[in-house]
């Protein structure tokens, strides 16, 4: 690994050295939307007679450097009309541009796409972006257009299914994806425990999604990257964007402090279908409401400042007597200064909290846990020359951990205040990346990152025989928790465990001709943090843990293959990936293992090793009035936890069994057709292989009640039945859109049109009138018509 990093440092030196003493001219700027002032994330600046271009980053900047001469210039991005000039570059020189879209109507943008010739050759691979505007076209169950639910619909994404939170990439848990909304993490995705997520598609500007191939810049998790920016708001004119639904609603007002230097945003979203329900003589209440803001000031040029919120609550209520809430917090400031027009710099001072609150009457207590933290990271971008761009940055994050404090509701409860031990722990991370274009066909992406993780101390850390919080029965010929023989106490300053590690990443693009490339890609990625779930998709109440004494951090090795193919000139494109994925320190549970208000959450778990791989396919129609994606997954996610002695079986007697996530085919379609002005048309079709559970081998009688017996040595050995549905969705946008400053659309949707009946899950009981053990199938949503009406001003 050390001689790695002499590599890279040696390429860096002598790649400097060789070009000093080349004139160059550099060609700096920001790229913003016309009529609003946004600026844009991904805008391709192309010099056609070099064949060379750039990207805008996530604040619009970019930045170019040729040899001196006369230029043809294209801007371009997905959405907009192409600017395209002649420009003379014999000095330095700092240019702004402004793209006009090139359609009015709401729905402008169709999904951003591979198929420029400039991402055809870029190194980066495994990657998806999806623009709102896609976003709130896809069909989704109620109507409320989710961000979550569209990008299952990409290759090599999926969910536990219908009202599932979080999500899937790759055969990995759902904790496996770090969740990033401007540059904040969250930890909890979704409204309603699955059946919307807390991003409010009004206010987002960029969605990328990275599954592989992830850049030295990213860190703390192993599967995947959801990186979210917010707009930034008008800062030209006040306008109000908004949308009314069946069960929930949604408002957003921008503009501008100071014209053309500063702006805000405030965007807000509630549901209110339990405001009706006392119609119907129904106790029981499920709510949620979210709230984004962002303000930002532009100084000059050189400086801007961004401070952005978002907050979001979840209540759920059963007839008085059980009450849960839960929520996400996040606060972000952030400095953007440009040092020269090579150099360009973030400064981010971040907070992050997500809280999970749950009263029951009934037992007389409540239950509070969370977990929150504070990151500090300095990310710079150095555009050198033509051929080398170069970035670096530290982060720093302080989290702490609140498994859960029990106290009681009432004063005659009987409930003794019980606070489980509080955990906190602190992760450094810098970073160095390269893009390194070596020939016209060979571009290169290299970089490295190193990251210490801390665990701080805790009032007191339980200590073991031997080290071993998990025993093994071998009379019962099963595991055990082990009892205590003592604790530690440390101060708050002082460090239980530390780790180091160096995560390399690599990745290429070689370009076959101008309309294919192949790329690879190596990652590796560690993960610190460990959500405790035996559930096959979050819920509120599971709850963080990090790496520690016990308890080791996850280690992912990801090796990925693609062909890239743009045909006739971008109105189709085929992207092909196969990718292998090796995961140390993977955790899981032993039989009968007791997650919640567990103090000693280390008697449970016992460490593994996990493995991943697979073939993706998608396949895109990106112009004309009919476009829209097929994608294809075919792939495996297995999960070994051997013995960790020749006497012990370990789990599932030591074989590989599958994740609960584990789906061997998995086929989206979707598809738009705009027949007219007016109407627009919308489908998704989904067919995944069945969710792995355990179904029972046989049955005994106890007190004349037949009852189901399970293998406890098999592990996810059977399936759900296959899930499939077929969405559709019709757009009317009034001709007197164009005539007035108040735009409209309404939006008609079925979910499910078919009406499948797919399984959730399947449970094992006794029927009482044949006495006979039979399988009862839950399934979560039959047909679901939907109507929306989206509006701005």
């Amino acid at each position: 690994m050390k001689g790695y990093l002499k590599q890279l440092l040696l390429i860096l030196i002598l790649y400097s050295i060789n070009t000093i003493g080349q004139e160059k001219i550099t060609l700096s700027g920001t790229v913003y939307d016309k009529n609003t002032n946004e600026t844009l994330i991904g805008v391709t600046v192309y010099l056609p007679e070099l064949n060379y271009g750039t990207m805008t980053n996530e604040y619009g900047f970019y930045s170019v450097t040729v040899p001196k001469g006369n230029y043809k210039l294209q801007v371009s991005y997905v959405g907009y009309a192409t600017i395209s000039e002649n420009i003379n570059l014999s000095s330095r020189l700092s240019k702004d541009y402004k793209l006009v879209e090139e359609s009015e109507s709401l729905d402008e943008v169709v999904i951003e796409t591979n198929v420029e010739k400039l991402n055809i050759r870029t190194p980066q691979m495994s990657v998806n972006s999806l623009s709102a505007a896609t976003i709130k076209q896809i069909p989704v169950v109620l109507g409320e257009a989710d961000i979550l639910k569209s990008i299952i619909l990409l290759p090599g994404v999926t969910s536990a299914g219908e009202g599932a939170s979080g999500f899937n990439v790759r055969g990995g848990a759902a904790d496996q994806n770090l969740i990033l909304l401007d540059e904040s993490i969250v930890f909890n995705s979704s409204h309603l425990f699955g059946f919307f997520s807390i991003f409010n598609p009004d206010v987002i500007k960029d969605v990328k999604l990275f599954k592989g191939g992830i850049p030295a810049r990213y860190g703390g998790r192993l599967s995947s990257v959801l990186d979210i920016y917010q707009k930034e708001g008008n800062s030209k004119e006040f306008k109000l964007t908004g949308g009314i639904g069946l069960v929930s609603s949604r408002l957003l007002a921008e503009g501008p402090i100071e014209k053309e230097k500063s702006s805000f945003l405030i965007g807000g979203r509630a549901s209110y279908a339990h405001l009706f329900l006392p119609l119907l003589d129904v106790d029981n209440s499920a709510y949620f409401y979210d709230l984004n803001s962002k303000v930002n000031y532009r100084f000059d040029k050189k400086n801007n400042l961004f401070l952005s919120t978002y907050f979001g609550k979840d209540v759920f209520n059963i007839n008085d007597s059980f009450t849960n809430n839960y929520g996400n917090t996040v606060v972000n400031l952030r400095w953007n200064h440009l040092f020269s027009d090579k150099l360009f710099s973030n400064l981010s001072i971040i907070y992050s909290d997500y809280f999970y609150g749950l009263t029951l009457d009934a037992a007389g207590f409540e239950w509070n846990s969370g977990i929150g933290n504070f990151n500090l990271k300095y990310d710079f971008k150095h555009y050198l020359n033509s051929k080398f761009k170069l970035g670096y940055g530290i982060n720093n994050i302080h989290t702490s951990f609140n498994p859960g404090k029990i106290e009681p509701s009432t004063q005659d409860s009987g409930i003794r205040t019980q606070q489980l031990t509080k955990k906190y722990a602190n992760e450094f991370a810098a970073y160095i990346e390269a893009e390194h274009k070596i020939t016209d066909k060979l571009t290169l992406q290299y970089g490295a990152r190193f990251s210490n993780f801390l665990r701080l101390g805790q009032d007191e850390l339980n200590v073991y025989t031997n080290n071993q919080p998990v025993t093994y029965n071998s009379q019962f010929k099963k595991y055990e928790s082990a009892s205590a023989t003592g604790t530690e106490q440390f101060k708050r300053s002082d460090v239980i465990k530390s780790f180091n590690n160096i995560e390399p990443r690599f990745s290429f693009s070689y370009l076959l001709n101008e309309k294919s490339s192949f790329k690879a890609s190596y990652n590796r990625m560690v993960q610190y943090l460990h959500l405790l779930s035996n559930t096959s998709s979050p819920t509120p109440l599971d709850v963080w843990t990090p790496s520690g004494k016990y308890i080791k951090p996850q280690l992912l090795d990801q090796y990925a293959l693609g062909y890239f193919k743009s045909i006739k000139d971008g109105d189709y494109s085929l992207e092909t990936e196969v990718f292998y994925k090796d995961i140390r320190n993977r955790i899981d549970y032993i039989n009968g293992g007791d997650l919640i208000a567990n103090n000693e959450i280390e008697t449970i778990i016992l460490n593994g090793k996990a493995r991943a791989y697979g073939l993706e396919v998608l396949f895109k129609k990106n112009e004309g009035n009919f476009t829209g994606w097929l994608s294809y997954t075919l792939s495996r996610s297995e999960q070994l936890t051997a013995g960790r002695t020749p006497n012990e079986p370990g789990i599932n007697n030591g074989n590989w069994y599958s994740t609960p996530f584990d789906k061997t085919h998995d086929i989206s379609i979707n598809t738009t057709y705009e027949l007219n002005d007016k109407w627009k048309f919308n489908s998704n079709f989904i067919f995944q292989t069945g969710q792995p559970t355990n179904y029972p081998v046989g049955q005994y009688e106890v007190q004349g009640l037949n009852v189901p017996l399970y293998d406890s040595n098999r592990r996810n050995a059977d399936r759900l039945p296959t899930y499939h549905r077929l969405d559709i969705s019709a757009t009317l946008t009034p001709s007197s859109n164009k005539n007035r400053k108040w735009k409209g659309e309404w939006v008609f949707g079925i979910y499910n049109i078919y009406g499948r009946d797919n399984a959730a899950s399947l449970s094992f009981s006794q029927n009482q009138d044949t006495f006979r053990n039979e399988a009862t199938q839950t399934s979560i949503f039959g047909v679901v018509p939907s109507i929306t009406y989206n509006f701005k001003f």
